[in-house]
């Protein structure tokens, strides 16, 4: 997804999310967090001494979020306020490695049952700590549009099939119009979609 961060390992995917794929995931992407030079730091002086109980706790939340299991009790704005030294890149970092773990361990249609959560999960919590005004890091937005590009307008589609060369032109993406007052983000949030 990013060259610039080691890819995760090479596995087979798996067609749909079940508690045990699940719980693989998370012990896999809280291995590679634990190894990164940038969030390991962050993520072992808040859970030293209680990666034990967390584990555990991230695998009911993405079962509760992905299979509706209902089995996680907690508030995710209120467990990350107290985090001391959050900055943007954190974030960025961390939504690489989920994204890039997911999408080596599902197929697309499943990875995009974490990836759309995660994302405006991580959003949710950019705006709750940084505020109305805060950018997006431009990495972040590269992720963003990779995960959930802007889809090309009718116009275009149609131009590529008059040619009959549709697979020779790459898809060319509007910039992104100047946010209104109030709106928090220059990203459409992921499943919704401007006429």
């Amino acid at each position: 997804m990013n060259p610039t961060f080691p890819a995760a390992p090479a596995l087979e995917r798996a067609a749909e999310p079940t508690e045990a794929n699940i719980r693989e995931l998370v012990y896999g992407f809280y291995d590679r967090v634990r190894a990164d030079p940038l969030l390991g730091p962050v993520f072992d002086a808040s859970l030293a001494g209680r990666w034990d109980d967390h584990l555990p706790k991230m695998c009911s939340f993405w079962s509760s979020l992905v299979l509706g299991a209902k089995q996680y009790r907690g508030n995710v704005q209120q467990a990350h306020q107290p985090l001391a030294g959050i900055e943007p890149q954190h974030f960025s970092r961390w939504l690489y490695l989920f994204l890039d773990t997911v999408e080596s361990r599902y197929r697309p249609a499943a990875a995009v049952r974490f990836m759309e959560p995660a994302l405006r999960i991580a959003q949710s919590l950019q705006l709750s700590r940084f505020g109305w005004d805060y950018t997006i890091p431009a990495e972040q937005l590269a992720l963003l549009e990779r995960v959930a590009p802007r889809r090309r307008t009718r116009d275009a589609d149609n131009a590529d099939g008059a040619n009959g060369d549709h697979a020779a032109h790459a898809p060319t993406q509007p910039p992104l119009r100047p946010r209104p007052p109030g709106e928090p983000f220059p990203t459409r949030i992921v499943g919704k979609q401007e006429d």
